[in-house]
């Protein structure tokens, strides 16, 4: 495991752009896992740049989400796969048919999300996997639980993560009781895996995360210690508290 501690939001998000382009440039064809929320936004902005910029390539780019609202159109302000083309495909060279966010409004969810999983394997697997953490520990949408599921699955929301994301909504009670999401073992087969992590608020989280010393399925991020390949990208207020 890697960690590294930036300055700031910034730097964070220049040293995940970084990493994401070298692996671009070893391989043309890369099989990229996103992730949503307000961590990403800054490395998503760095890499739009560099594309503009810098001829960074996604002609051969392959994308795959983690995760989306269950119920929810795809065309809703709110949805991820609103987010995802306004905070980084439209401003990219990515081929529309590569790109793959789950689902929200399927026809069959058992099927759908098993589906979901033998794309990702048809694709060779996620060679590098962005990943968030919760302030309870979740990542994507695998909330903290005495079981969690492999596979891409419907989950139920927490109170704790219905909150935290009800300031994207008008109001708390707009916000999507289930979503679809990953499992942590398709996110687990990922070749490599960012976790990235800033601000005060998640402090506490990234403390317990690498200073306690305990897997649980209580704590879903926990999980990641044990995968051979995770880097850990904090900002100086993130890790404020593991420093201690």
């Amino acid at each position: 495991m890697k960690i590294f501690i930036e300055k700031n939001y910034t730097d964070l998000s220049k040293r995940v752009a970084d990493i994401i382009e070298s692996e671009m440039k070893e391989k043309s064809n890369l099989v990229l896992g996103l992730a949503t929320g307000s961590t990403p936004i800054g490395t998503y902005e760095e890499l739009i740049k560099r594309h503009k910029e810098e001829g960074l390539d996604f002609s051969k780019i392959t994308t795959f989400n983690l995760d989306e609202y269950l119920g929810i159109p795809h065309d809703h302000v709110n949805s991820y796969h609103y987010f995802m083309e306004e905070n980084f495909f439209k401003s990219i060279n990515i081929d529309n048919d590569k790109i793959n966010i789950p689902n929200g409004n399927p026809e069959n969810a058992e099927e759908y999300c098993k589906a979901y999983d033998e794309k990702i394997e048809n694709q060779g697997g996620i060679d590098v996997q962005i990943l968030g953490i919760g302030e309870n520990g979740h990542i994507a949408f695998n909330e903290p639980d005495d079981k969690l599921y492999l596979g891409t699955h419907v989950t139920d929301l927490t109170e704790s993560t219905i909150k935290a994301n009800s300031r994207f909504f008008d109001s708390i009670d707009d916000v999507p009781k289930k979503a679809i999401t990953m499992g942590l073992g398709s996110i687990m087969k990922s070749k490599k895996i960012l976790l990235l992590a800033s601000g005060k608020n998640k402090a506490n989280t990234i403390k317990k995360l690498l200073k306690d010393g305990v897997v649980s399925t209580h704590n879903p991020a926990s999980l990641l210690l044990l995968h051979p390949d995770v880097t850990i990208i904090l900002d100086e207020e993130a890790a404020e508290e593991y420093m201690k």
